[in-house]
């Protein structure tokens, strides 16, 4: 059976030029990506945007405007589900309260589920530290739209 897999992630940029990025590890696959996550059934974009942020970095956000949504195909890493990932451009509405990484995949803990969060310059993403093909394509919009 296949199936559509909608996901809503939030590019948070801050005022140094810095987006956040996601580092995770789940049952020993480590990614990074943009905080957010799968969509619930019943739930709107924009409610599970806020949502993933409050379970991932406990902060509630404001959504200031629609990004980029996929327009090609990608099957998911972890089903055999065809991925449609929306990106919304938002802000906090007070600051992070996260332990910041500066190095990728530096986990506080240990178990089965890990995360960490970093702020990485704009102009020094490098897509290939980013997994997905979907937020490959978004890192290089935002190199191409951020340029300092």
């Amino acid at each position: 059976m296949s199936y559509f897999n909608v996901r809503v992630y939030g590019i948070l940029i801050n005022h140094h030029n810095e987006v956040l990025v996601s580092d995770e590890e789940e049952y020993g696959i480590r990614f990074s990506k943009f905080p957010g996550g799968g969509l619930e059934l019943g739930e709107g974009l924009i409610d599970g945007l806020k949502r993933e942020f409050m379970e991932e970095c406990q902060a509630e956000i404001e959504v200031l405007s629609h990004f980029y949504t996929t327009d090609f195909y990608e099957k998911s890493s972890f089903n055999d589900s065809q991925v449609i990932s929306v990106y919304y451009l938002v802000k906090e509405k007070a600051p992070l309260q996260l332990a910041f990484k500066q190095t990728i995949y530096d986990f506080d803990g240990e178990g089965e589920i890990l995360q960490a969060f970093r702020w990485v310059k704009i102009d020094d993403l490098n897509l290939d530290d980013i997994t997905f093909k979907t937020d490959k394509t978004v890192a290089q919009l935002l190199k191409n739209q951020y340029k300092s």
